[in-house]
């Protein structure tokens, strides 16, 4: 027995949960020996394009995490006083 894809609509990609998902549901088929031959290789192509998939959206976040890291790191250097000078007082405090 064969099973179609699952996306949220037609023509937008999965999500990688749902990509993941559908990935385990056609590994599963295969397993249990449920899918006629004919539509084995079917099911093989479905799964290497869900697995490129996947590897973008992972290959994507690990982009956004580091440019998010790394300008949190900028941020800080940028606020935080520097070892070397020491912390300035505001100019309106007279002693």
């Amino acid at each position: 027995m064969s099973r179609t894809k699952k996306t949220t609509s037609a023509n937008s990609e999965p999500t990688y949960g749902e990509a993941a998902a559908r990935l385990e549901e056609i590994l599963g088929t295969i397993e249990e020996g449920e899918v006629d031959i004919d539509a084995l290789s079917g099911l093989v192509k479905e799964a290497a394009e869900l697995v490129t998939l996947c590897r973008g959206k992972i290959q994507a976040a690990e982009v956004q995490v580091k440019t998010i890291t790394e300008q949190l790191e900028r941020d800080t250097e940028e606020t935080s006083p520097s070892e070397d000078k020491p912390a300035r007082l505001p100019e309106d405090i007279r002693y």
